[in-house]
């Protein structure tokens, strides 16, 4: 994990080694900006950080010309290449940028497939030396196109004076854009912003392909901001499908199902259909190697970390987390804690709720012994408080865990956040989260936010207040999300079904894996990335989206069933096999409503997850 800065401005006509030559109010807006992006970037990578400038020098005359020794140098382009490094690949120490013969590379991410990185080596630097060697940048996309796992890059092509830059085809990874206008005149891309800020338009970059920025053409013309568009391009990734198996997205089988009953009556079933067991069997096998490669050969920071957590678990209790967490068991050596982290939200509105009932309903004498009671039960109310929906599941399978895997620690951090510490946070939450505004935005910001960051407590004894400080010390933390999105976990996919049939519920999926690179992945990385850790998705390998999207809609859901089987039932079939029984049955709860991070005012009760919050500039 990274984070990445890069800038393009304008400089000045002649030569000069100062690179902050200019004057005037905008470029003072401009350099005060770029201290505060790259601080935000550094805190995604605590480990090394580093700058590299290139000037691009254009002329002042046409080719037709010879200039005299009088004549002076047109426009100059000032690049500056900012990335900080999380050291997650590789036994040794690596400072970003990556530099060769001029070319300068930024990396963000995590190669898993497609290119042959040893345990001792890092795969950025790897995947530089591939990039740097490339006869020609129209091998880019088949590169690119091989290697699986999240990333974001930018690499400056000096031989051709051209800026590449993108995302992977699922937007794992973020990556922030501004385009020089009139009242900001400057290029910008960043992994994180610093908010709401008049000195800049952000937005997500789009995954709809490599991007290409000629800077020397750019560099030629008088009116940068007038060109800026047509110098830069979008390069397709799927040139050859066939020989580019991470170049983008699979669809979802289209095959309708037969008109038969459903396959499975309940869980419990002794011998399951053919296709459907070799389907179980297969969503094992592929959704453990994604495991499996996102937790082994993590590099230790110091020989003091040995012994202790190098991978967490963003853990509820619910089937996604759950599988994960075993599956991160097996390969995780058995004498390394897995940490579990479980947050949950004091939350006001929640409470009244339960202390109060329906206040405006209960007589007047039965309120006032309510409230009498609330006051001196207020520090029971207190510890109640945090017994959130996630907590309750937690506690359930954490104990399921010490049953079924002997000789493991399982860590279950309670993260208990009081209403005001997350209040006071609140400010900074939507700066990271930006350009991300909404109230759901903002309700999982939180809920991450708390959760990575790891601190809480953890029990010592069966003793009810028997517990330990305790401060996680993963820097790898899995995440399940992108499995309602790919085995139907959602309500709309019954609503669906129950509209259009199976062509609807198959609609919906193609949906749903059509809007996952423009929907939370960004915001997410964001988000745990400030705490300095990286979250890894498991679900989200593109060769389990792949394996996913192959099959037939039936073997993954069944919208016919009673919650609890027929959402996502392949799923609920594999964890029945690995020994997973309680987790198996478990009703999906939404983070934001199973740890109490949304809705915490009194009024709030409907209020609109897609509403927009208010920003700095509108308050």
């Amino acid at each position: 994990m990274c984070g990445i800065f890069c800038s393009l401005h304008v400089g000045c006509c002649g030569d000069t080694d100062d690179i902050h030559y200019r004057d005037g109010p905008n470029n003072t807006i401009f350099h005060e900006l770029s201290e505060r992006l790259k601080v935000a970037n550094a805190a995604r990578g605590p480990d090394a950080q580093g700058t590299h400038h290139v000037r691009v020098q254009g002329t002042c005359f046409s080719e037709a010309q010879v200039p005299s020794p009088s004549e002076t140098y047109g426009p100059t382009l000032d690049l500056e290449f900012f990335a900080s490094e999380l050291r997650l690949r590789g036994d040794t120490p690596i400072v970003q940028p990556h530099q060769q013969d001029g070319d300068v590379f930024c990396w963000n991410g995590e190669v898993f497939e497609g290119l042959n990185v040893n345990a001792y080596e890092n795969d950025g630097a790897k995947l530089f030396q591939s990039m740097h060697s490339l006869p020609a940048m129209d091998d880019l996309p088949f590169l690119l196109g091989r290697i699986e796992g999240p990333y974001a890059f930018v690499y400056y092509r000096a031989a051709s004076r051209k800026l590449y830059f993108a995302r992977d085809p699922l937007g794992r990874r973020s990556l922030l854009i501004h385009k020089p206008s009139m009242l900001n005149p400057y290029f910008l891309l960043a992994s994180v912003s610093v908010g709401d800020n008049q000195g800049y338009v952000m937005e997500e970059l789009s995954t709809d392909g490599i991007f290409c920025l000629d800077v020397g053409q750019l560099c030629e013309s008088k009116e940068i901001m007038q060109h800026f568009d047509s110098s830069l391009t979008c390069i397709p990734r799927d040139i050859d499908r066939q020989i580019l198996p991470f170049a983008k997205l699979s669809r979802v089988n289209t095959t309708l199902p037969p008109d038969a009953p459903p396959l499975v009556p309940s869980l419990d079933c002794a011998m399951l259909p053919r296709d459907l067991a070799i389907a179980v069997d297969c969503l094992i096998d592929h959704l453990e190697n994604s495991v499996m490669l996102r937790v082994q050969n993590i590099p230790l920071r110091t020989l003091s970390e040995k012994g202790r957590a190098q991978v967490a678990v963003l853990f509820s209790g619910g089937i996604d987390s759950t599988v994960l967490a075993f599956l991160a068991h097996r390969h995780v050596p058995l004498d390394e804690p897995i940490d579990l982290l479980n947050v949950a939200f004091q939350n006001p509105r929640k409470i009244q709720v339960q202390t109060d009932g329906n206040i405006g309903a209960i007589p007047k004498r039965e309120k006032k012994r309510q409230l009498k009671a609330a006051e001196i039960n207020r520090t029971v109310k207190e510890s109640a408080s945090y017994m959130v929906p996630d907590r309750v599941t937690g506690l359930q399978e954490v104990e399921e865990f010490r049953r079924i895997c002997p000789g493991r620690t399982w860590n279950f951090v309670e993260v208990d956040v009081p209403y005001e510490e997350s209040q006071a946070a609140r400010a900074a939450v939507e700066a990271i989260m930006f350009p991300g505004r909404t109230v759901m935005d903002l309700s999982l910001a939180m809920a991450l936010y708390f959760a990575s960051k790891g601190v809480g407590r953890v029990r010592i004894s069966a003793a009810p207040d028997d517990y330990q400080p305790y401060t996680s010390t993963a820097r790898v933390l899995l995440n399940g999300l992108g499995s309602d999105e790919l085995l139907g976990g959602y309500g709309r996919h019954r609503t669906a079904y129950a509209t259009r049939g199976w062509q609807g519920v198959i609609d919906e999926l193609q949906l749903e894996l059509d809007r996952i690179p423009t929907r939370n992945l960004g915001r997410d990385d964001r988000v745990i990335s400030s705490h300095g850790k990286e979250t890894r998705h498991p679900f989200l390998s593109l060769t389990v989206v792949s394996f996913l999207a192959g099959l037939p809609v039936h073997l993954k859901l069944d919208p016919r069933l009673e919650l609890g089987l027929g959402d996502k039932t392949l799923l609920r079939l594999a964890a029945r096999k690995v020994g997973l029984l309680e987790a198996s049955v478990r009703k999906k709860k939404a983070m934001q409503f199973g740890s109490h991070s949304a809705r915490m005012e009194a009024g709030e009760a409907e209020k609109r997850g897609d509403l927009m919050i208010r920003t700095v500039s509108e308050s």
